[in-house]
């Protein structure tokens, strides 16, 4: 794809305590929808979505924090969940919005989760793609199937030693990104250009980061040390989950009993689609975004 053929602007927003990088597209009246990417993507993992969805809304797509052409800011408490929903609200006020629909994949969809529970005010609508709600991916750790899945985010949070092994790992995030494919969703181009992404500096320490901050919060939590952090135990926005049952990383399970923590959701399950559902049928992806969005 030829990013100069598309008309889509590449900008920075100032923020508080990061620059990010990000793309626009649709008209900045339309009403606000931030896409949010995982691991180890960047802002182009949302190619097929920024187009479709910019006919009705002002669609932002950023860098997160770490990735790509954003900002890195060292430490591994850089990337705290606090730190990564704060982002959220100062991109939407960098757009002069007062509220946004948030869609995320994979990490933005935790992401996304949590601004959720800590914005409620900030959020119009939230869709979440192939991504657990913390609380059900923490019931789920106690399932043998699902921790097995899981062995990669433990692995992550040894220090430099996950960096070494994959960086000497030729293919590594090919193999990631087609090994549950059915289709041709990511061609060489695509990967090349993932590729050049996290080969970023810092880039590939500050996304495995994202799993660290995680494990220490969990860990304080378990431990009791966690102090008030203001959360909304309960999501009001409506909430629309789509979900490729061809993750190879996170079982279905992972979408049941929602109605815990979020009051009003709607889920989407797509057995032909994997962990990367938005390229892998973005059509039908497209399709149930832009009519939830409405």
């Amino acid at each position: 794809m030829n990013d100069s053929a598309t008309p889509w602007t590449h900008g920075w927003a100032h923020l508080d305590s990061v620059v990010l990088h990000y793309v626009e597209a649709g008209e900045p009246e339309n009403p606000l929808v931030v896409l949010l990417h995982g691991f180890p993507e960047f802002w182009y993992a949302w190619r097929h979505q920024i187009e479709a969805l910019a006919a009705d809304f002002h669609v932002v797509a950023p860098d997160l924090r770490g990735y790509n052409r954003s900002e890195k800011p060292p430490g591994v408490d850089s990337y705290r969940l606090d730190r990564l929903t704060g982002d959220v609200t100062d991109l939407i006020d960098h757009f002069g919005a007062e509220r946004a629909s948030v869609v995320g994949h994979d990490w933005g969809g935790v992401v996304a989760w949590e601004f959720g529970h800590r914005h409620p005010e900030r959020l119009e609508r939230l869709a979440v793609l192939n991504a657990p709600h913390p609380a059900a991916l923490e019931r789920e750790l106690r399932s043998p199937a699902q921790l097995a899945r899981s062995w990669y985010a433990l692995f992550f949070q040894l220090p430099r030693i996950p960096e070494a092994v994959l960086e000497r790992t030729d293919g590594w995030l090919d193999l990631i990104l087609r090994i549950d494919l059915t289709n041709a969703a990511f061609d060489e181009s695509d990967i090349e250009r993932y590729e050049r992404a996290i080969a970023q500096p810092g880039a590939l320490t500050a996304a495995l980061n994202y799993y660290r901050a995680f494990g220490r919060a969990q860990l304080r939590r378990w431990f009791g040390l966690a102090g008030s952090n203001g959360r909304d135990p309960t999501i009001k926005a409506e909430t629309l989950v789509i979900w490729g049952e061809r993750d190879r990383a996170l079982g279905v399970e992972l979408t049941e009993g929602l109605g815990r923590w979020v009051s009003d959701v709607r889920i989407e399950r797509l057995p032909e689609a994997s962990h990367w559902v938005q390229n892998d049928v973005p059509e039908k992806v497209n399709e149930l975004l832009g009519e939830f969005l409405a």
